[in-house]
């Protein structure tokens, strides 16, 4: 049972070249975060660029695909997460460019020297692969949107490993 309850919709094409919804439903590949309440909940996934998008109602449901924190490489992630309040923050860096959009609520994005942004509804992010950590102070949960897509190491710090975020994938 979902505990989002995220309607995600995939459309495609049939083997004659027609588009159609392929899929229209809630999304079910989520996992648990560090605290109660924080969820999140992959939505599509590619593994090339450019991506393939096949023809034809069997191709495979990039969205049900079990990865970790990254993308796959030279791919993309798209995942929704929701921040409970008073979650407990970590400080990580991806080896990724991240587009981010606050869906609702607002949440505070820390910096590795101390910074600290806030960031509310409609409110967009691009993230360069920068040290961070999502900490939600106010009394409402916040429900974020990223596309992380796969980037060249910055040979800086020390980024999260591939695998990272796996174990609670499984």
């Amino acid at each position: 049972m979902s505990k989002m309850n995220i309607r995600r919709v995939v459309t495609g094409h049939d083997a004659n070249g027609k588009a159609k919804v392929l899929i229209d439903g809630v999304a079910s590949n989520e996992r648990a975060g560090s605290a109660a309440g924080q969820y999140n909940s992959l939505m599509w996934s590619t593994d090339c660029m450019p991506c393939e998008m096949p023809i034809g109602e069997d191709a495979e449901d990039m969205g049900a695909r079990k990865l970790g924190t990254y993308p796959p490489v030279n791919g993309t992630r798209f995942m929704i997460a929701d921040y409970p309040p008073g979650n407990i923050p970590r400080m990580h860096r991806t080896e990724t460019i991240d587009y981010i959009i606050v869906l609702d609520g607002e949440i505070e994005m820390e910096l590795d020297d101390g910074e600290v942004v806030t960031i509310r509804q409609g409110d967009v992010m691009i993230q360069r692969g920068t040290y961070h950590a999502w900490r939600n102070v106010s009394d409402k949960p916040c429900r974020m949107a990223f596309v992380l897509i796969d980037a060249r190491p910055l040979g800086i710090g020390h980024a999260l490993p591939r695998d990272a975020g796996l174990e609670r994938a499984k």
